[in-house]
This record gives C-alpha cells, sequence and structure tokens, in this order.
C-alpha cells in the first residue's frame, strides 16, 4: 500500500476503510439479490448456515497473525528507541570521569545527534527512505573524542571504555530502529484478508438470500468488524509514519540533561 493512505489522520483513515468496506459489502448484497431467483436461489438456501463459523474462525486467524506481525514490530522499535536514548543518556553520565571540556564537547556533539535524528532522520524513516549507507558523523566524531582522550586513572579508563561501548550500542540500536522503519504489511497479507473477508460476506448473503432485511443486518455487523480490524493494522502497520506513529520523544528528552 502506497505511503499516502498511512499518512492519512486517523478519521480520514477511518473514513476510508468504513466506506471502502461498506461499498463492496453493498455490491455484495447486491450481486447475490440480482442471482438469487429460480433454481439458483434454492442452490444459495441450500448452502449450511454452519459454513459461516469456519469462514469466520479463518478470517479471525488471518487477523490475528497479521496484527501479531504490527505489534511486534512497534514494540520492537519503542525498545531500540529507549535503548538507544538510553547509551546516549549514560555516555554523558559517564563523561563527569573526564575535565570539563571533555564534557561539554561530549554533550555537544550528542545534542547535534539527536536534532539530526529528529529533523532529518525522521521524516525520511516517515517515507521509509532512511538507509544505513553512512555512519552520522557527530556519532563517529564522538568515539574519535572519547577515544583520544588519555585516563589518569583507572576509573577514567574505565569510564572511557564504557562511553565507547554506550555509543557502540546507540549506533547498533540506530540501525535496528531503521531497519524496523522499513517494515509493513506485505500485499500479499492484505490480499489474503479482503479475499477471505469478501469469502464470509458472500457466503452470509447466501445463506440469508431470502430474507433481505436480515442479510443487511448480518452482513452489516460483519462489515463493521472487518473494517475496524483492518482500520487498525492499517493505523500501526508502518511503525514510523502516520498520526499515530512513534515518535522521537525519548530520544529528545535526553537533550535537557545536555545543556540543552
Amino acid at each position: 500500500m502506497s505511503n499516502w493512505r498511512h499518512s492519512l489522520p486517523v478519521l480520514w483513515m477511518a473514513i476510508l476503510v468504513f466506506g471502502f468496506t461498506y461499498l463492496v459489502t453493498a455490491g455484495i448484497h447486491a450481486a447475490i439479490a440480482v442471482f438469487a431467483v429460480g433454481e439458483r436461489a434454492r442452490s444459495f438456501k441450500a448452502i449450511a448456515p454452519g459454513l459461516l463459523s469456519p469462514l469466520g474462525v479463518i478470517f479471525a486467524l488471518f487477523v490475528v497473525f497479521t496484527a501479531s506481525q504490527v505489534w511486534t514490530d512497534n514494540e520492537k522499535a519503542i525498545a531500540e528507541i529507549d535503548r538507544e536514548a538510553g547509551a546516549l543518556r549514560n555516555a554523558t553520565i559517564l563523561a563527569t570521569s573526564f575535565p570539563r571540556e571533555f564534557q561539554v564537547q561530549l554533550s555537544e556533539l550528542i545534542r547535534r545527534y539527536i536534532a539530526d535524528v529528529a529533523t532529518q532522520e525522521w521524516p525520511m524513516m516517515a517515507q521509509r527512505t532512511a538507509n544505513l549507507k553512512a555512519i552520522p558523523g557527530v556519532i563517529a566524531e564522538a568515539l574519535q573524542a572519547t577515544l583520544a582522550q588519555n585516563p589518569s586513572s583507572e576509573g577514567q579508563k574505565t569510564a572511557q571504555r564504557d562511553i565507547a561501548t554506550a555509543l557502540e550500542t546507540a549506533l547498533d540500536a540506530r540501525r535496528q530502529r531503521i531497519i524496523l522503519s522499513g517494515s509493513r504489511v506485505n500485499l500479499l497479507k492484505w490480499a489474503c484478508l479482503f479475499i477471505q473477508a469478501a469469502c464470509v460476506l458472500v457466503a452470509i448473503a447466501m445463506v440469508q438470500s431470502d430474507n433481505r432485511l436480515a442479510s443487511i443486518i448480518a452482513m452489516g455487523i460483519f462489515a463493521t468488524g472487518v473494517a475496524a480490524s483492518m482500520l487498525l493494522i492499517l493505523a500501526h502497520d508502518r511503525p514510523f509514519t502516520g498520526q499515530i506513529s512513534i515518535r522521537p520523544d525519548a530520544l529528545l528528552q535526553v537533550m535537557p540533561e545536555i545543556g540543552i
């Protein structure tokens, strides 16, 4: 699915999803009503209502499996952002073991890194164009500045090693974050969800073909459930895209602690 659907406000996304679902439902109901005459009507009525149960269960399983992927990707993305922010915070805390000049230098480099992530990298992740081709220059500079220090005690040696480890951890978390920004529910999964939902709607229309009002009510109820499920998955499909996407708040919270 293209980015414009995922970038819609939730209200407009809901209108789109529910409107499309009800439109397809109305089309199925109208088509079955046209064909449910004569011998075909008797054939439709011969379909056992018990067929609806397994069809509904299969659709529910498709929704669960698809939603599970979406929730897992979002949870992983949040965890990686927290890990990145925690590593940067630890680096600034450990820097207090060194002279003031190095503390200010490291804090400024981390501040620049977070600012670049929030203003440049985040919009690129939202558009799924962020890549891992280059290491952020400010983090590379921070590593160089850290390794250039000449520890005068065992405590500073330990702090120097831990700062370098924290910066490497932040880089690894960034890599995972960018990889997760490209996650999505693929077209085949969406197609299977739509096809299975359509199968249930067709079955309902056939079983209730002799009672138009009952058919409309049953199909309307199921269509509402389908639309709600699709909306929930669509709104969370891409972790960094859309109105309720993941924000860089955890990283930005580090900035006041380093002199911003």
